[in-house]
C-alpha cells in the first residue's frame, strides 16, 4: 500500500499533467461554475481588490463594496492563488523568485495594461474572451481578435528590446525558500496541510458562518489553481507561442476547452437554466477590440494573463506579484474614470449570437472559429510561417 500511495503521489505531483486533460477539465469546470452561479473570470475579483485599495486611500467612495473574502470573484482568485501555492509546494516547485528590475517593471506595466484592457472589454482573456464566447456573446470573438493583434505587437516589442535595449532585462535573479538540495525539505508536508485547509477547513468555516455559496466559490477556485499549476495550461501561451516559437499545443488545447465550455453554456441557456443574456457584454466592437489589444500587449509583457498571473504568483514569481497588483489597481482606476466620464455605455453593444443567427448557427460559428484556430496552430507548427523566431 505504501508503494501504491507513493506511485499515485508521483503521478499527481511528480510530473506535469497533460495539457489536453487540463483543457477538458477547465472547460468542464467552467460550465459547472456557471451553473453554480457565474462563469470564471479573474478581472472582476482583481478589480474588487483594487477598489478596496482606492477606498482605503480615500480615492474612491463605494459604500456598497463587498469584502474580498466574501465577494465571489475575489474568492475565486484567492482560491486559485492558494490552490496553485499548495500544488507548487506538493510538487516541490515553490520558490520566491525575484527577477531583475527591468523584468519587474515589465510585470507592473503589463499588469496595468491588462487592468485597463479588462475594463474596456468587460473582462480579461478569461471573462471577456473565454467565458463571453462560451456564453455566445459576439464581444468574445471581437476580444479574441484584439488579443491576437496585441500579443503580436507585444512580441515585436520584446524582440526589439532584445536587439536594441538588452540591458533592460539584464541582472541577477534571486531565489529564496526553494525546496532545498535534491528536492528535499518540508514543502510537500506544508502543501498537504494547506490543501486540507482549503478543501475542508475554510469551506467548513464559511458554512458555519452562513456563507455556503462562498465555500463553493473557494473550492472552484482551488480546483482551477491546482489544474493550472500542475498542467501549465496557459491562455497566454495559446496566443503567444504560435507567433513566437510556433508551438501550438496550448492553442489547440485552448480551442478544445472553449468548445467544451460553449456546448455546456449553450445547454444551460437553451434549457432556461441560465438567463440567455447572462455574460453577454455591451462591448462589441470598440470596447472588446481595443480592450483585447491592450490586454494582449500587457499579458505578453507580464508573462501571464489574469488567471495565469495569479497561479504563477502562487508559485512565488515576484514579477507576477507586480503584475497582479497593477492589474487590480489599473482595473479599478480605469473603471472609475470611465464611469465618471459616462463612457461605460459607449464602448459598444451587446450582441447575443442566437438572436442574430439562431442557436444552431451560433454554436456552429463558435465551433468553426475554434476549429480554424486549432488548424492554424497545427499548420503553423509545421510551416513556421508566422513564427518570429
Amino acid at each position: 500500500m505504501r508503494g501504491v500511495l507513493r506511485e499515485q503521489y508521483e503521478l499527481l505531483f511528480g510530473r506535469a499533467w497533460s495539457v489536453w486533460a487540463a483543457a477538458l477539465l477547465v472547460g468542464t469546470l467552467n460550465v459547472f461554475v456557471f451553473a453554480y452561479d457565474r462563469p470564471w473570470t479573474a478581472s472582476d475579483g482583481a478589480r474588487n481588490w483594487g477598489d478596496w485599495l482606492l477606498v482605503g486611500l480615500c480615492v474612491l467612495e463605494r459604500p456598497d463594496l463587498i469584502a474580498p473574502w466574501l465577494y465571489s470573484g475575489s474568492i475565486l482568485n484567492l482560491g486559485a492563488l492558494a490552490g496553485a501555492l499548495a500544488a507548487a509546494l506538493l510538487s516541490r516547485e515553490f520558490a520566491v523568485r525575484v527577477a531583475p528590475p527591468g523584468e519587474l517593471l515589465k510585470g507592473g506595466v503589463g499588469g496595468l495594461l491588462m487592468g485597463m484592457g479588462a475594463v474596456l472589454a468587460f473582462g480579461c482573456n478569461l471573462g471577456g474572451f473565454f467565458s463571453a464566447t462560451s456564453a455566445l456573446s459576439l464581444s468574445g470573438l471581437a476580444m479574441m481578435l484584439g488579443l491576437s493583434v496585441g500579443t503580436y505587437a507585444g512580441l515585436r516589442y520584446l524582440l526589439w528590446e532584445v536587439e536594441r535595449w538588452p540591458a533592460l532585462s539584464r541582472g541577477k535573479t534571486y531565489t529564496f525558500a526553494g525546496p532545498g538540495p535534491e528536492g528535499r525539505g518540508a514543502q510537500p508536508c506544508v502543501g498537504a496541510v494547506l490543501l486540507l485547509l482549503l478543501v475542508l477547513g475554510l469551506p467548513y468555516a464559511y458554512s458555519r458562518s452562513g456563507y455556503v455559496p462562498q465555500a463553493g466559490f473557494l473550492l472552484f477556485g482551488v480546483a482551477f489553481g491546482v489544474i493550472l499549476q500542475r498542467s501549465r495550461f496557459c491562455l497566454v501561451r495559446a496566443f503567444r507561442e504560435p507567433f513566437l516559437t510556433g508551438e501550438g499545443d496550448h492553442t489547440r488545447a485552448a480551442a478544445l476547452a472553449l468548445v467544451v465550455s460553449t456546448i455546456g453554456f449553450t445547454i444551460l441557456k437553451f434549457t432556461d437554466l441560465k438567463d440567455k443574456g447572462e455574460w453577454v457584454f455591451p462591448g462589441f466592437w470598440i470596447g472588446a477590440l481595443l480592450g483585447g489589444l491592450l490586454f494582449g500587449v500587457g499579458m505578453t509583457l507580464a508573462g501571464g494573463c489574469g488567471a495565469g498571473s495569479i497561479w504563477r504568483a502562487g508559485e512565488g514569481h515576484v514579477k507576477l506579484w507586480c503584475a497582479v497588483a497593477l492589474f487590480a489597481a489599473g482595473a479599478s482606476l480605469t473603471r472609475m474614470v470611465l464611469a465618471q466620464q459616462g463612457l461605460m455605455q459607449k464602448l459598444g453593444s451587446a450582441v447575443f449570437l442566437p438572436t442574430v443567427i439562431g442557436w444552431g448557427g451560433a454554436l456552429a460559428l463558435i465551433v468553426v472559429v475554434m476549429a480554424a484556430w486549432y488548424l492554424f496552430a497545427a499548420w503553423n507548427e509545421q510551416s513556421q510561417k508566422f513564427s518570429l523566431m
